[in-house]
């Protein structure tokens, strides 16, 4: 068994730069699937869920692979029509597979996505979005049968501001006749990211960012070269990383108004934070203050993919923080991993109050998804002593090599084989 093992006490400094968003690469990868000619995404981050959204696409007949530091993606050979259950299973972005494989092929037969245990997250949304556009959804044995064939332009209109399913729609609808107007779409800047791969392939997508997003079909896509837009998730993670330790330091490659929210949090709880063109500059006190209240919610609210870093920094801070998890329902998991470091959290459904502790200790501590993963690490780079951090595989779906980043900033952290 790999962990992650953690010596605490090191202030961190220096620069660093982040690479492409897991988040905008994956819808990305799934958009290749439109394109009549051979894509390619530069820069693409190597994790784990980029590995098997690529294995999907080679499952379904493309020629898929990472060469060269970019994913070089030929989907001319696309016919398989089904997702394999088992790599769907693990893969929530799986779900993107479906709005583009209705457009190219008309058809599609997909398995409930799997991915992070956070929540239900249910696709009703998605599905809805499909139907609006003519798609005929047969739910049976545990899949999702589609029959697009007598697909068209329509009107959606979301109940809550989905980023997958908003994502989706576009994606079936850029190979769709007519105009599709998507209503209360998610604002993420993924999306228009997705916008901007999309219409750099001759697609006609306009509003991405937006409430409302329209799209006019068109006949045909060709190939591209495309650079995604760099991670803020990660950005996030690393600039709280520098404040947990009092640290200084720089995050580059990274445009501070897709962290408006995140940056905002960070200077109530003490930091002294700069922002430029492409960096953001972080001097922590010596110790973090409290923040009062904290609600995730859709962009441009505070994202729910940074509640459990934050979290980390609330349970060292000096006085009382309130965190409120608007999104999903199951994203506490890692509470009771602070509480193993001595962290006072009480909670209350999707309500939590973090009291401040002077120092965490040092433990033996298991991540439980993605993000509450790299908020275990965060926490164990302020402790005292030594941290490990099970369930490293949760982490490297979303962050490449995230020892070998803090280490660069000077933590005290390495990834070890132990007996289980």
């Amino acid at each position: 068994m790999r962990i992650l093992r953690v010596e605490g006490g090191r202030r961190l400094c220096g620069q660093i730069r982040v690479g492409c968003a897991k988040n905008a690469v994956l819808p990305m990868l799934a958009a290749s699937l439109l394109a009549g000619g051979p894509v390619r995404l530069s820069d693409a981050p190597d994790i784990s869920d980029v590995e098997h959204m690529l294995e999907i696409l080679r499952m379904l007949g493309c020629c898929a692979a990472r060469e060269e530091g970019e994913l070089r993606i030929d989907p001319s050979g696309l016919k398989e029509e089904a997702l394999p259950d088992r790599l769907a299973k693990k893969l929530r972005s799986s779900i993107f597979l479906l709005g583009p494989m209705l457009g190219r092929l008309r058809r599609a037969v997909v398995t409930y996505p799997g991915g992070c245990d956070i929540g239900l997250r249910p696709i009703d949304l998605h599905l809805q979005g499909l139907r609006a556009l003519g798609v005929r959804i047969d739910e049976r044995n545990g899949q999702i049968v589609c029959d697009g064939r007598a697909m068209h332009g329509g009107t959606v209109h979301f109940d809550y501001p989905s980023v997958g399913a908003t994502e989706n729609v576009m994606m079936a609808a850029v190979l769709t006749p007519g105009r599709t107007v998507v209503h209360n779409a998610a604002r993420e800047p993924e999306i228009l990211d997705l916008q901007r791969f999309i219409n750099a392939m001759g697609g006609n997508v306009q509003g991405a960012g937006t409430h409302t997003v329209v799209i006019d079909g068109v006949r045909r896509l060709q190939g591209v070269q495309y650079r995604a837009m760099p991670d803020r998730i990660v950005a996030g993670t690393l600039l709280e990383a520098l404040a947990i330790t009092g640290g200084e330091g720089a995050v580059l490659g990274v445009d501070a108004q897709d962290l408006t929210a995140v940056i905002a949090k960070l200077r109530e709880m003490g930091c002294r934070i700069q922002e430029s063109q492409d960096r953001i500059d972080l001097c922590a006190p010596s110790r973090l203050k409290a923040f009062a209240h904290l609600q995730t919610s859709p962009h441009p609210g505070f994202p729910t993919d940074m509640q459990a870093q934050t979290m980390a920094l609330a349970t060292v801070a000096e006085g009382s923080s309130v965190i409120m998890e608007n999104v999903f329902e199951n994203r506490f998991t890692h509470v009771p991993e602070f509480g193993r470091m001595g962290a006072d959290i009480l909670v209350s459904g999707r309500m939590a109050v973090v009291r401040g502790v002077p120092a965490l200790h040092g433990a033996r501590v298991t991540a439980h998804d993605l993000r509450g993963g790299a908020a275990l690490v965060l926490a164990g780079l302020c402790a005292r002593g030594e941290t490990e951090v099970e369930g490293v595989a949760l982490i490297d779906r979303g962050y490449a090599c995230l020892e070998g980043q803090l280490a660069a900033l000077g933590a005290s952290i390495a990834r070890v084989d132990v007996e289980s």
